[in-house]
């Protein structure tokens, strides 16, 4: 399988959630095929955007390899990444509104998951090639601040570093109305929640040439 980009996500081992986020959208990552969503009018819709991603939260958002490096080198950087960084824990994940979609994100101190965030940016990022003058246009979304720019230009992407947020995205932007039922929605079929939440383990994963993201290998962090 070739890919045409890659990602490094966080992607919730075998079991309840993962069931859950497969469900919802409609796309399993961690087999990279189809599943058979819930039976909710209207489900389809709301969730056509997120699904090519599958349920996941991104730790370093999707780059094109630079010229000269190999899907070989990029396994290799992955795993001496993953033996030199410590699991990180947070309280737990809760349902949330992030502007107009919806998300699970972290429970209260999330310091320590995006300490791993930023290395998994910064560590790999010789394997990203520059963006180029469209992409950075397209990322220029009026409302970035200065620094999200500076961070766009300097890693490819405005929210990473501090302006990082964990997030595992369940819906495409929603009216206000739509945002109420989709939430009673979610809290309908949402299974436990992990109390704490772990992070000790990082997923490489790969953009195929149909659009749709497949998980590569998982990484325990044993650092």
């Amino acid at each position: 399988m070739s890919f045409t980009r890659y990602a490094i996500y966080f992607v919730p081992p075998e079991g309840g959630l993962a069931d859950f986020g497969a469900r919802w959208l409609g796309w399993d990552v961690g087999t990279g095929r189809e599943a058979p969503q819930f039976n909710l009018p209207g489900l389809d819709d709301v969730t056509m955007t997120p699904r090519k991603y599958g349920f996941h939260a991104t730790l370093k958002p999707p780059f094109r390899l630079a010229p000269g490096r190999s899907l070989v080198e990029l396994r290799s950087a992955v795993e001496a990444l993953a033996t030199t960084t410590a699991p990180a824990l947070a309280d737990g994940l809760a349902l949330s509104r992030l502007g107009r979609f919806l998300a699970l994100t972290l429970d209260g101190d999330a310091s320590a998951v995006s300490r791993v965030a930023a290395r998994c940016v910064e560590a790999l990022d010789d394997f990203r090639a520059l963006a180029g003058a469209e992409d950075l246009a397209r990322r220029r979304k009026p409302g970035l601040s200065a620094r999200q720019d500076e961070l766009l230009l300097r890693w490819g992407y405005p929210y990473v570093m501090e302006a990082f947020r964990f997030h595992m995205t369940l819906t495409g932007r929603l009216s206000p109305d739509q945002a109420a039922h989709w939430t009673q929605a979610v809290q309908a079929h949402l299974p436990d929640m992990p109390r704490p939440f772990r992070l000790d383990q990082i997923a490489l994963v790969g953009e195929r040439a149909d659009g749709m993201f497949e998980l590569v290998q998982r990484y325990d962090l044993r650092g």
